[in-house]
């Protein structure tokens, strides 16, 4: 018998439990399926979830729109998450249920802020954050604004979920409303000792492919630091998703790095193939600190 408590907020599992009786609804599997063929994307989830195309429906919807770890299945799973938003911002209940595909795709990031904001802000249970944290997901969903914006949009979407998180849990702390003002604008210096910029920078590492430490293990603050980093270096141009992924899984025990016998095998490739690659990476990170300190 498992004695372990259930630390997953209440909210979380009635979304799956909804989820599986949407993709049992007829309806509902007829118009995810005529919108792939709409947006020209039903051959590439067919073949990525190895399905029939015209079997496709809300599993393998969401089959794609999880991260994959190749360049061609993130390729895929930003194009389809970019379709469901537009549509998510259109008007009737096409727009709705669009929108709520993206609340079902998003609900690990989702479960990785409620956790994180159980700490530092205290006085709020973990389905209250977890409610607030599906709210913010599904009104920006329906708002748009992710869809004009560069870089990846499920980043984007845990990011603008995390402000409004952290916006309406102010009140619960009022001392701390003005540390929130770190949250407001990427471009500004993060402080990693601070609670509510270490769970910003975690959450969009974690959304970017970076990081999948366990909720409820803490960061270090050189892992939070060489995150920001690289999440910088990313958002300029400098490093590409493949090479920052290198160097945040080769530092994943900062200061102690991975050994490269280790990361080559969990790369699937030769130690000295994945040496060049992680030289190179670390190489261009280098570069764009200096251009930054500049």
């Amino acid at each position: 018998m498992n004695t372990t408590p259930n630390t997953t907020p209440g909210i979380f599992r009635r979304l799956d439990a909804e989820w599986a009786e949407l993709c049992a609804d007829p309806g509902v599997r007829g118009a995810v399926y005529g919108w792939l063929m709409a947006d020209c994307l039903a051959v590439e989830v067919a073949v990525v979830t190895d399905s029939w195309v015209r079997s496709l429906g809300p599993e393998q919807l969401l089959a794609a729109l999880r991260p994959t770890g190749s360049a061609t299945g993130d390729a895929l799973t930003d194009a389809v998450l970019r379709a469901l938003l537009d549509r998510a911002a259109g008007h009737g209940r096409s727009a709705i249920l669009a929108a709520r595909i993206v609340v079902q795709a998003m609900i690990p990031a989702a479960v990785r802020i409620t956790h994180g904001q159980i700490r530092p802000f205290g006085g709020r249970t973990l389905d209250d954050v977890g409610h607030m944290t599906i709210a913010a997901l599904f009104e920006i969903a329906r708002s748009g604004k992710v869809l004009g914006r560069p870089g990846r949009p499920a980043a984007n979407l845990a990011l603008d979920a995390l402000r409004r998180v952290l916006d309406d849990l102010a009140a619960d702390r009022e001392p701390r409303g003005s540390d929130l003002k770190a949250a407001e604008d990427l471009a500004d210096p993060l402080d990693p000792f601070d609670p509510a910029c270490a769970c910003l920078l975690r959450c969009a590492a974690t959304a970017a492919g970076l990081d999948e430490t366990p909720a409820e293990e803490e960061l270090t603050t050189a892992r939070l630091q060489l995150l920001e980093l690289v999440l910088d270096a990313m958002d300029d141009g400098t490093l590409s998703e493949a090479d920052a992924r290198v160097i945040a899984g080769h530092y994943r025990n900062t200061p102690a790095p991975l050994p490269d016998r280790e990361a080559a095998r969990a790369a699937d490739t030769s130690v000295s193939t994945w040496q060049r690659r992680r030289s190179r990476a670390v190489a261009r990170l280098k570069t764009a600190t200096r251009s930054t300190a500049a």
